[in-house]
């Protein structure tokens, strides 16, 4: 993908998530919509910043170049990566949201199962349908 692409797969990526994630939350939680759209869209973007910054950082720490990094290697990736995120995230949300840690908890553990299958289908859905090269063809 070349950058314009990789913007779009991102945005759209995003978009919907908080299209489907922001009213199933709030059914469940009983917060509104309104404060879960400051949430999910605060999220959204310190999770690509955190993505960006993080990123270099492991790089730069592990050297290896990316095509050849194992499974051990990807999971550590992995791993650092979501449990960096759940650090800020977790007292973040409990704080903005009047709930405690606990519930926080719950609620990200919520939302790292719905990414799991979410990220699966989005990615599989967008390769096949390829939306950046058929709008693309029609400008």
């Amino acid at each position: 993908m070349q950058t314009k692409e990789r913007i779009f797969h991102a945005v759209s990526f995003e978009a919907l998530a908080l299209a489907i994630i922001i009213p199933v939350t709030s059914l469940i939680t009983g917060k509104g919509t309104s404060d879960l759209a400051i949430v999910g869209v605060g999220l959204s973007l310190f999770t690509v910043v955190w993505n960006y910054f993080y990123n270099i950082a492991f790089d730069r720490l592990c050297p290896i170049a990316r095509a050849e990094r194992s499974l051990k290697v990807r999971i550590l990736h992995t791993c650092g990566f979501e449990g960096g995120l759940i650090f800020i995230t977790v007292p973040t949300i409990a704080w903005f949201l009047g709930i405690t840690l606990l519930e926080a908890i719950m609620l990200e553990a919520g939302f790292l199962v719905f990414f799991f299958f979410y990220a699966t289908g989005f990615n599989w859905c967008y390769d096949r349908v390829q939306p950046f090269k058929w709008l693309a063809a029609r400008v």
